[in-house]
């Protein structure tokens, strides 16, 4: 970039052209207890449909090994 571009008064360095500082790095625990939140209300919902997914496979797996 050349100066002409920088003359437009900002204080700013160039890679630094935004509105808010960099807050640097930190744990986000919030976003953490959202996603197990989400984890869990997965299994619950998921759980009862395990045994039917079972079935499905072990059919599957019974009709290859016959059919070979």
């Amino acid at each position: 970039m050349s100066d002409a571009d920088n003359a437009d008064g900002s204080r700013l360095p160039e890679p630094l052209r935004t509105v808010t500082p960099p807050s640097g790095t930190h744990p986000d625990a919030q976003m953490d207890a959202i996603g197990w939140v989400i984890l869990l209300g997965l299994l619950v919902l998921l759980l009862p449909v395990l045994p039917v997914l079972v079935v499905v496979w072990l059919i599957d797996t019974v009709r290859g090994s016959l059919g070979q």
